[in-house]
């Protein structure tokens, strides 16, 4: 092949003049230089001029060879020639004494001594009780120079590098004595000395060592830490290697046993600042720390700081902040490995499969480390913090600075033990915070000191200003790097978390208490929520700020992500990054992100705190209203007149993305990165798992903002746009799902006819048709259609969103008369809903009432199912256990999706729900269940006499503890014979033992709503909701509060509007409007009569015809069928009847408007029969 195609087939010619035959033919024409002539002379030149530079090389090798061997020989003679002179002097035992001995053989032992030579170790022997014997006076130290003790100590610390502890006491007495008068003796091997020292506590066991040597080890750990003036370079030095070369060991069993010893004779605040110098400027020490060395240094720093008689400052708090921050995966993983370990040596084997992968791969903590961090989140760790930490608040900057270091803090906390959560924010929540003014020094409560640290922030004042048109943009300009912002974003970030806990354990009454109320005889408890509430004016300024806030990290979330979440460096002082890796890709690979300076926070994190806040209010505010309707409403960021069409083209490119992605969703699931902590160490392969989780989620998060951002909006802050809206999209949203599903055939029939004709026409029906069509019909049973209904259409699972033919047949299975053109599929949901729904020994007790008549799930109903298999003698976890147990969740979530198929296809369903119930549906579009957050104004529609119970124990003002009371709660279980038998259940892990007391309480309420309302009735509620969600997408559910779903439910409960109903009434028969336009007499006087009925009235109308009393949110044009009349008849003794699965009215014609009413008012009161038409 030639290397070029110039479009001609003709060779070139080859010319070579270098003289030399070419013997490859084929070659190219390319020219090669050769090797022969003045180029090979140059080539022979070169390799000469090596080979000299090669010999030079060796013999200046040589030389310097048998230089360093003729000084070693010397050396060597020399020490030699010295051990003699020194034997010598130890041999003569006359006219020598131990002081003059010493100042001759000082000299010679340092010349001659070597560690690894036992003789020399002897003659140190010799040495070091001659020093002894002098003892240790002022004058004898003046018996070598300076440089001749450092060189000692030096010598020691080498010669005890090789001895073992029970033989060095002598030694070491010398070393620590030489150490206590010249601490910078030592300061060149600090690292050495430490490193010995651990040695020797680890081998010394504190039950068998003296009193005299636990001195000396004491001595040992203190005594380069003594600072001398103009010497503060070396005590940091010394307090970092006291730190990173002794703190850092496992075994320190001297130190733990008696801590007090050596924390009397350290300068904590000067470990602390080590501690933070030597981690924030990334130093050697820290770089090669381990995570085990990292975790021990944390347990022993605690240690030593909580038997401190008096406060360090804020250092101490600033270097827990820094271990914590760098140490917050490895804590949170290996600290549930414990609690893991501990609940399945109780054999609690109920945890997912997920937790148990990841425990798997990492390993618990030592029980002495575990105990010294649960003291950071126990009552006593809590209390020592807000003593130690006092605020000098002379000025908003500095209560800024104060507030954000204690802010980092307990952020810190809260990731590295998120199963303390509640515990921590109750504890700080019931603080005071010491803060120092002008007028002096006066206690605050947390939450209200961080309020007002937090509303005096810039970020707080710039978000909240008002403006005419205010830019989301300003917003990302706040979350843009920079260190005072990220103290003020800390100081936010923890307000919301302590006033979020303060929400979820203040009653309705103590939120905004009113003027006038009694406050006599009040407990420490409700004063303390009092005083940390905030008033109106206070509750619109925070509620504004979290609007502001929240709209553009949902709406702007792309451009905030990039930069707010950063990658976090060493100089940022809460960093970690790769050990080994110079490339900036690298590094932002194996390095995790941050906000606000804590490690493994992102934007998304504050978003969440902000929303679950405004949320809270915004829930608080809908069931007992105290800001004005149009309050939450932020319709100016949007242009409404396209915006449902805006948020109906991002739902249909959400939906289309997720089918192109489904595929590859998990194609990388077992593929992990790298990623290493501060000090170059690979994480454990759980903690590896933990950041991928994140990354994943962040990635996700994007994705839905970058795809669909007024779709963020709507599920995550639905009450910005006005509830109509929110109603007309929902429509929208069914109605595109339909289309999609049907192939675009939404109408039944028409979908029908596609289907059973398949691709063989329309006249030849396909089996895979007819195996569709009788998938989706049933023949039901009056009395038995639930049960009908679970048998034949359970298996459909979301295919229960198509349309369904129904059947109703009799008492002998004969089919009734009629025809199912969409009314009968009505009566089959409304008689479903019905039976289900039905309360007590009649229904099938999936569902319970409260004292309004509220639904909700039946709380007992799998422990009265347990109960009656343990009757039938079946053991628990067996085949027929499970089965059954199945059974029943398989009950709810097909009732979940009946109810969604109602909302589906616009029927009304004449059912209430609890509030907190409902709750729990638009939770499950903000990710899952576990998302509703229980509190105390929600356990009032559950269990109205538990509720108050709770408002006493709040209210007691007496010592709580004498009543008796510890972390459990009691269950009823009802057997099948009708017995009532009471199971008794921890709220909290070693609940029986932990007693309920004044400080506790708030928790312990917090507790029981909590298992009322989501551990008890959690499977039957995520089995109903998993039922729901596959009819209706959770996330539409997400668009609406408590009061509105039930509106979209069951329509609206506002008054009837009967000119709305009259136009959207369909007629036929003889009442059948003709050409003229002219309503028929009889239906004159039945609207004339629908005005003069009270709404009362008008809803029972309504009810008898459609069998729901409300309208349709949107109107009775969205009634579906539509409401109709026909004739009934001329007989005037007859009573208006109804067909309503297809809402008609058949009404005789009555000849007088007085007739008419008085047998109209007489059919919906008596509850006249129903005929199918």
């Amino acid at each position: 092949m030639f290397p070029t195609f110039t479009g001609s087939s003709r060779r070139p010619r080859n010319v070579n003049m270098s003289g030399q035959r070419s013997t490859n033919p084929w070659g190219t024409s390319t020219w090669s230089q050769s090797t022969s002539g003045a180029s090979k002379t140059v080539a022979q030149a070169q390799a000469e001029r090596e080979k000299r530079q090669k010999e030079r090389d060796e013999l200046n090798a040589a030389k310097k060879l048998q230089r360093v061997w003729r000084g070693h020989r010397v050396r060597r003679s020399f020490k030699e020639t010295c051990r003699e002179e020194y034997d010598t002097v130890y041999s003569q035992t006359i006219g020598h004494n131990a002081s003059s001995r010493v100042i001759r053989t000082l000299p010679l032992l340092l010349v001659l001594f070597d560690p690894v030579q036992t003789n020399d170790q002897h003659r140190l022997d010799l040495f070091v009780q001659d020093l002894s014997s002098l003892g240790s006076t002022p004058s004898n130290f003046g018996l070598f120079s300076l440089n001749s003790w450092d060189r000692l100590a030096a010598l020691l610390v080498g010669a005890l590098e090789r001895r073992l502890a029970s033989s060095s006491q002598a030694l070491l007495s010398v070393l620590v004595d030489i150490v206590k008068r010249r601490p910078v003796s030592i300061t060149r091997i600090l690292t050495r000395y430490y490193e010995l020292l651990s040695r020797y506590y680890e081998q010394s066991d504190y039950e068998g060592v003296s009193i005299e040597e636990q001195d000396i080890l004491s001595e040992a750990a203190s005594a380069p830490l003594v600072s001398s003036s103009g010497q503060g370079t070396s005590t940091l030095q010394a307090y970092q290697a006291f730190a990173f070369s002794f703190l850092t060991s496992p075994n320190l069993s001297f130190l733990r046993q008696n801590p007090v010893r050596i924390a009397s004779c350290v300068n904590l605040q000067s470990l602390s600042q080590s501690v933070i110098d030597t981690y924030s400027k990334g130093e050697h020490a820290a770089r090669t720390l381990s995570k085990d060395g990292s975790l021990w240094l944390l347990a022993h720093f605690i240690a030593l700081n909580k038997v401190a008689p008096t406060s360090q400052g804020t250092k101490y708090l600033e270097a827990l902040y820094l271990q914590l921050s760098i140490l917050v995966d490895d804590i949170r993983v290996r600290y549930g490995r414990n609690d893991t370990l501990l609940e399945t040596s109780k054999g609690n084997d109920e945890k997912s499969g997920d937790d148990d992968d990841n425990v798997e791969l990492s390993t618990p903590l030592s029980k002495w480390v575990l105990s010294q961090l649960e003291f950071l989140v126990d009552e006593d760790g809590i209390s020592e913090l807000l003593r130690r930490f006092t605020s000098t608040a002379l000025s908003p900057n500095r209560l800024s600075e104060d507030a954000s270091l204690l802010a980092g803090y307990t952020l810190v906390l809260l990731r590295c033990f998120p199963s303390h959560s509640d515990d921590i924010k109750m504890r700080l929540f019931q603080g005071d915070i010491s803060t120092i003014n002008s007028t002096g020094s006066a206690p605050m409560p947390s939450v209200k000191y961080l309020w007002k640290a937090a509303s005096n922030t810039d970020i707080f004042k710039n978000i909240t200003q008002s403006r005419t048109q205010q830019q989301p943009t300003s917003v990302v300009t706040l979350l843009q790097p920079d260190p005072v912002r990220d103290r003020e974003w800390r100081t936010i970030l923890l307000f919301l978390e302590l006033y979020n806990f303060l929400l979820r354990v203040t009653d309705d009454e103590d939120f905004l208490p009113t003027e006038g109320q009694v406050v006599t005889q009040q407990s420490p408890a409700t004063i303390r929520i009092r005083s940390s509430g905030l008033n109106l004016d206070e509750l619109k300024r925070i509620i504004n700020f979290l609007k502001s806030l929240s709209f553009p990290l949902y709406y702007n979330l792309p451009d905030i992500m990039p930069s707010a979440s950063r990658h976090t460096r060493l100089s940022n002082l809460m960093g970690i990054s790769s050990g080994n890796s110079t490339a900036r890709e690298e590094e932002t690979r194996n390095t995790q992100s941050s906000f606000a300076g804590i490690i493994g926070m992102d934007v998304l994190g504050l978003r969440g705190a902000s929303t679950t806040t405004m949320r809270s209010l915004y829930e608080r505010d809908s069931r007992r209203r105290f800001l004005p309707g149009d309050f939450w409403l932020m319709t100016s960021k949007f242009d409404m007149d396209g915006f449902i069409s805006a948020v109906v083209l991002e739902e249909q490119q959400k939906d289309q993305m997720a089918e192109d992605d489904d595929d590859s969703e998990d194609s990388d699931a077992d593929t992990f990165d790298i990623f290493h902590t501060f000090t170059g160490q690979r994480l454990s392969r759980a903690a590896q798992i933990e950041k991928r989780r994140r990354l994943r989620r962040v990635q996700r998060e994007q994705l839905l903002a970058q795809v669909g951002p007024k779709l963020e909006i709507l599920r995550n802050m639905p009450f910005v746009i006005p509830f109509e809206v929110r109603v007309q999209i929902f429509r929208q949203f069914v109605y595109l799902d339909k289309s999609k599903r049907r192939g675009g055939l939404v109408d039944p029939d028409r979908w029908r006819i596609s289907i059973m004709s398949g691709a063989g026409g329309f006249t030849e029906p396909t089996a895979r048709g007819r195996d569709i069509l009788g998938r989706h019909s049933a023949r039901v049973k009056r009395g038995k259609v639930f049960d009908d209904a679970y048998e034949q259409f359970y298996s459909l699972n979301d295919g229960l969103k198509e349309p369904i033919q129904i059947t109703f047949v009799d008492q002998f299975d004969q089919p009734e008369a009629g025809i199912d053109g969409g009314g009968v599929t009505k009566e089959f949901l409304i008689s479903v809903t019905d039976e289900a729904f039905k309360p007590g020994s009649d229904g099938h007790n999936l569902f319970v009432t409260n004292s309004q008549n509220l639904l909700y799930p039946n709380p007992t109903s799998f422990d009265d199912r347990a109960e009656l298999l343990r009757h039938c003698k079946l053991v628990e976890g067996d085949a027929n256990w499970r089965e059954s147990m199945t059974d029943l969740a398989r009950r709810y979530e097909f009732l979940g999706r009946v109810v969604g198929k109602c909302m589906y296809e616009g029927i009304l369903i004449d059912k209430a729900f609890a509030g907190f119930f409902l709750l729990k549906w638009s939770a499950s579009g903000q990710g899952s269940l576990t998302d509703y957050r229980a509190n105390l104004n929600d356990l009032r529609d559950l269990d109205p006499e538990l509720y108050q119970g709770l408002i006493n124990l709040k209210n007691y003002a007496g010592k709580v503890v004498d009543l008796s009371l510890d972390f459990t709660i009691t269950d009823e279980v009802t057997g099948p014979d009708g017995e009532v038998r009471t199971i008794t259940r921890p709220l909290c892990k070693n609940g029986e033992d932990i007693l309920v007391t004044n400080t506790n309480r708030p928790l312990y309420i917090s507790y029981v709503a909590n298992h009322r309302l989501v551990a008890q009735p959690y499977r039957q509620t995520r089995a109903f909701l998993k039922g729901l969600g596959s009819i209706i997408n959770p996330a539409w559910l997400s668009m609406f509060n408590q009061s509105e779903l039930q509106r979209l439910v069951g329509g609206d409960s506002s008054e009837i509007d009967v000119e709305d109903l009259r136009r959207n009434t369909q007629y036929s028969g003889l009442y059948a409007v003709g050409d003229d336009g002219i309503e028929h007499p009889t239906i004159q006087m039945f609207w004339q009569v629908m005005r003069e009925f009270q709404d009362t009235e008008r809803r029972q109308v309504l009810k008898y015809v459609t069998s729901t009393p409300r309208a349709p949110l949107l109107g009775f044009t969205q009634l579906s069928p539509h409401f109709s009349i026909r004739d009934g008849g001329t007989d005037e003794e007859r009573l208006p009847s109804t067909s309503t699965c297809v809402n008609l009215l058949k009404l005789p014609r009555y000849n007088s408007k007085d007739t008419l009413k008085s047998k109209l008012l007489y059919a919906i009161q008596s509850g006249a029969g129903f005929d199918l038409s």
